[in-house]
């Protein structure tokens, strides 16, 4: 069904698209983001109305963008354009949100960051986080800056991982983690040992954990090592023998 989507012309795909039972049309919509012609793109803009159509066909776009192995920047512009000043519901939104991260990471892993709408994405994630002011609105952009995983974020996800509310604090550590060791940086280091230790507030857990998974798997110093195991003293047994296992795994 692929193969064909790729040698149909945008009128015959919007035909199939309108004509198809509903219950049909989000494989459709799945196979012609697989399928990533122009002329695919160009019907499921013209067909995907985003403030009528039912929300399940609209996430099945969206999480089919997200899990694209291979996607295009004319994925991402298409998304964009989707998102962009309209009122949304809100897990459309959120969805939303969180899928361009993901196709900024994968067009920055083909070596492709430098696109216009790679930019515009970027910045979007990043305008949109400048001006949460819910704590679950916050989590979202920090989950897609996450799945994007552009180096030049880090500053503003420690800011997150040291300064904000729990939900916050707990994305922002666990969206650095993902990040290779070469972007573990030694100011990074730090902001972990203040979170583990509590240095300026107390943190959830799973924060702590994080921070310390950050520290173990990144060429930590025997003093991290040292300062970690000695903290699992004061933890709970099942936080302290997580802890435990990890370092007995790095030696």
């Amino acid at each position: 069904f692929i193969q064909m989507l790729h040698s149909a012309k945008k009128r015959d795909v919007l035909e199939l698209l309108r004509r198809a039972p509903k219950e049909i049309r989000p494989f459709i919509v799945e196979a012609a983001v697989a399928t990533q012609s122009v002329a695919s793109l160009a019907a499921l803009s013209d067909f995907l109305d985003f403030s009528k159509e039912p929300k399940s066909l609209l996430e099945k776009f969206l999480y089919a963008a997200a899990f694209s192995p291979q996607p295009s920047g004319e994925l991402l512009h298409l998304v964009l354009d989707k998102l962009d000043g309209q009122q949304l519901a809100h897990e459309i939104w959120e969805t939303g949100i969180v899928a361009v991260g993901s196709l900024v990471g994968k067009l920055c892993q083909q070596n492709l960051c430098g696109l216009q709408v790679v930019e515009r994405g970027v910045e979007t994630i990043l305008r949109g986080l400048r001006g949460a002011q819910e704590e679950p609105e916050v989590v979202i952009y920090l989950v897609a800056l996450g799945n994007a995983m552009l180096p030049k974020t880090i500053p503003t996800l420690l800011d997150h991982a040291e300064g904000g509310p729990t939900a916050v604090t707990t994305t922002a550590t666990s969206a650095l983690r993902q990040f290779p060791a070469p972007h573990i940086s030694s100011k990074v280091k730090r902001a972990m040992r203040r979170i583990f230790h509590q240095k300026r507030k107390t943190y959830e857990k799973t924060c702590r954990l994080a921070a310390a998974e950050i520290l173990l798997d990144n060429h930590p110093s025997p003093m991290d090592v040292i300062n970690i195991l000695l903290a699992t003293s004061e933890m709970e047994t099942e936080m302290a023998t997580f802890l435990l296992l990890k370092v007995q795994n790095s030696l």
